[in-house]
Order: C-alpha cells, then structure tokens, then sequence
C-alpha cells in the first residue's frame, strides 16, 4: 500500500501536518519521538541511513519534509540536518520510486534573520536570492537548490519548496506589530500564517496535479502582521534603503512584504486567517 511519509511528525506542525492527512490516506510518521498519533510510525533521524533504511517495508509515494533544525542552528547542524540530510532522504527515496516531493522552506531563506537584511525588492519575489548571514536562512536556501538538483537529474521528479512564514497556533495567534526598532529577525514578526493555513498550504502542494521540476513558493498570509501601514514601519526600519512604494499604492498598504501571488494562482492557496483591524479587513 502506498503511503505519504511526514518527517519531523512529532513536531506541533508535523503532528498537525500528519493528523490531518492520516484522516484522508494512508500516512507514514517518521520521527525521533513518538507523536501519539495512532498512525504508523519509524522511529529515528532522517539523516541517519540505518534510519531511512527502516523505510524499506513501505511504499512511499510522497513526502511532506517537515524535519529540520531551526533558526538559531549552527553551521554544523544547519548543513548537516537541513542540507546533507534532506539530500540523502531525497536520494533514498528517488531510488525507491518516489517522485513526489513538499519540503517546508522558510522566508529565512532570503537572510531575514540578520538586521542588516535589506530587500532587494518588494514584495519579495518567490525567487529571492539568499543574502543570508545566518546558518539557518543559508541551509534552506541550499535545501532549496538540493531539490531543484534533484529535479534536473531526474526529469520525472516534482518537488515544490514553500518558503513558510512565522508559524502560530490558531489560537494564539500574536497581535498586530506597530512600529518598533529595527532588530534580527524583524520581518519575520510581521510575517505570520495561521497554523490551520500552513497545514492547508502543505496540502494543496501535495494534492497539485504532478508537474516535474522544482517550485519555490512563498506561503505568507497576503496581509503583513501590523498595526501600522507597511511603508510607515519600513520607513522607519530603513530610511531611503528601501524603496516602499508598492505599500503606498491604494489598496496595498497592508499588503505582505512577500509576493504570494504564485501560489494563490498555481496552488488555489489564499490564507484565511489575518490580523484584526485594518490588515483583516
């Protein structure tokens, strides 16, 4: 039988990810802890080969690679988990037969952490180069490159990148930022999606009608997480540095610094949950 495989399933979003999809089909966990789902589960890391060797029993038909470190990771952890690791998961399975792919990138991958991160244009294109400082926005950016190699060297592989953004539980989601100093990871404050929404964006890559090549999509809410109008917080964040004439434009002024229109037209994927207040509507 043919199953969907979730790494990192004993995460909150893994486990959300795989309760969601085990309700719909047949759905493999693969974890280093237990995530007390009632779904089938190997226990162990990714990056260890006797690990993904436990793999063998199952037809995986496609993954969900929600398996990472996180912000904050060393370069040792961040090249060795998200990049070498990520890349022996994919080549194990290309060589079992699975050619369909959703890997969790992050809106990190563009060097956000750093405050001396400055857009090279805004909204942030779903192509935006890696200006990282940080071990973290770099291994998801090179996780990105690992799959799209993957895809050249075997043309009949599909695999769609989502660049997430902040991740909160739907219920308690932050409340809008105002204006505050400009500090590391500042814009990913003001990017945030729901809980519920990301699952919903997972999905929808996974469920897209097979399409070989590699995607990178942003999968932001369309609103930024504000209380004050965008251009008025990146004025203040970077003076001249950047130009916030897209937020002046009438209609946009609350808009997301990340493009989302690629995945709103490929994927169907508009974020339901947004801020309260004039971001919300």
């Amino acid at each position: 039988m043919a199953v969907t495989l979730i790494t990192g399933a004993s995460g909150r979003i893994g486990r959300a990810v795989a309760r969601a999809l085990g309700e719909e089909r047949p759905v493999l966990c693969l974890s280093r802890h237990d995530p007390e789902l009632g779904l089938p589960w190997v226990p162990g890391d990714f990056t260890d080969p006797a690990c993904l060797g436990r793999l063998d029993g199952y037809e995986v038909e496609a993954i969900v690679h929600l398996g990472a470190v996180t912000g904050g990771c060393s370069e040792e952890d961040g090249l060795r988990v998200n990049v070498q690791g990520t890349a022996r998961l994919m080549r194990h399975l290309i060589d079992r037969g699975c050619r369909r792919f959703v890997l969790a990138s992050s809106i990190a991958a563009v060097g956000l952490a750093d405050a001396a991160f400055r857009p090279i244009a805004l909204p942030m294109a779903d192509d935006h180069p890696c200006l990282a400082r940080d071990a973290y926005g770099l291994s998801k950016h090179m996780m990105e490159g690992v799959a799209a190699y993957f895809c050249r060297r075997h043309g009949n592989v599909a695999a769609t990148s989502l660049r997430l953004a902040s991740i909160a539980e739907d219920a308690r989601l932050p409340e809008p930022r105002d204006v505050r100093p400009l500090g590391a990871w500042a814009i990913a404050g003001i990017t945030v999606m729901a809980q519920s929404d990301a699952v919903r964006a997972l999905t929808l890559a996974l469920d897209a009608p097979p399409r070989a090549g590699h995607r990178v999509m942003n999968a932001t809410a369309p609103r930024a997480w504000v209380a004050a109008p965008v251009a008025e917080i990146l004025q203040h964040w970077y003076g001249t540095d950047v130009d916030p004439s897209p937020f002046l434009e009438p209609g946009h002024g609350w808009d997301s610094l990340f493009d989302v229109r690629r995945i709103r037209d490929e994927l169907g994927f508009v974020a339901e949950r947004l801020p309260p207040g004039p971001a919300g509507g």
